[in-house]
């Protein structure tokens, strides 16, 4: 079936030569906003792509109005160039789409079960920590389970460190400090961790898996979903590798902090 909004010499399509972001849009205002388009700038910048203004929200049509929904905005390279060789004067291709959303509550308070992936992200300093549009690697990765009990798979690279899931960024805390995964070899340097990082000290590490075994608690969040306390770590055959009891409340100061950027409600009032 095609497409006509999307030509079929997209480079986007073709090449997957663009970048995206997934905004929270509450009450027709989109959240983070500023973080969203600082990183699509910064990828537009790495990839060589005039990037869009910063006031695009205002000419969206069909904008949400109120309550909750998602802005996906999709920047590609456009049309031209000659096979991989992009063109001098690249003229890009904005589309964006506005959906409702609701977001799974009882993850908050409840948490999930993750798993530990197969696949290991490739380290690629010269696209690490923007959000462009080949996520292939992540797609392969989401295949490997279907049990919907499962919400996450845990990625680590080729060198065996901790990244991130397949669609959320990763915090823990241990020996008395909250931690993150560095992003400076792969991953998606999320804007829901860039505003938690300004306001909580959250060292960023180079650590591996045993660093999640040694963790108080674990959580995975996104500038959509907010924060999930996660309850079981699975490995990739399924086998409980670790375990944590439902977040005190003393425990859930980083999603406190999470949900007050999203305007989702605070678990320990």
């Amino acid at each position: 079936m095609q497409d006509d909004g999307v030509p079929f010499d997209d480079r986007g399509l073709a090449y997957g030569d663009g970048v995206f972001e997934t905004v929270l849009v509450r009450d027709g205002r989109p959240l983070l906003w500023d973080a969203h388009v600082a990183r699509l700038r910064r990828g537009c910048e790495r990839l060589g792509i005039p990037c869009p203004e910063h006031d695009l929200p205002a000419a969206l049509p069909g904008r949400a109005g109120s309550g909750l929904a998602v802005l996906k905005l999709i920047v590609t390279r456009g049309s031209g160039g000659r096979g991989y060789l992009p063109p001098v004067e690249p003229q890009p291709r904005y589309r964006w789409r506005v959906t409702p959303f609701a977001p799974r509550e009882t993850a908050w308070r409840e948490g999930v079960t993750i798993r530990l992936c197969d696949l290991r992200l490739a380290r690629q300093p010269a696209l690490a920590g923007i959000k462009h549009l080949n996520r292939l690697e992540n797609v392969m990765a989401r295949r490997e389970w279907d049990d919907p009990a499962i919400a996450e798979g845990v990625l680590l690279d080729t060198e065996g460190h901790v990244v991130e899931t397949t669609s959320m960024n990763l915090f823990w805390h241990r020996a008395g400090r909250w931690e993150t995964p560095a992003l400076d070899a792969c991953g998606v340097a999320g804007t829901l961790r860039e505003g938690l990082r300004e306001r909580l000290p959250i060292a960023v590490v180079t650590a591996g898996v045993d660093a999640l075994m040694q963790a108080d608690s674990l959580w995975v969040g996104n500038s959509v979903q907010g924060l999930w306390p996660v309850r079981r770590l699975l490995d990739a055959r399924g086998v409980e590798r670790q375990a944590w009891p439902v977040p005190s409340t003393s425990a859930r100061i980083l999603q406190d902090a999470a949900h007050e950027l999203l305007g989702y409600p605070r678990l320990t009032d």
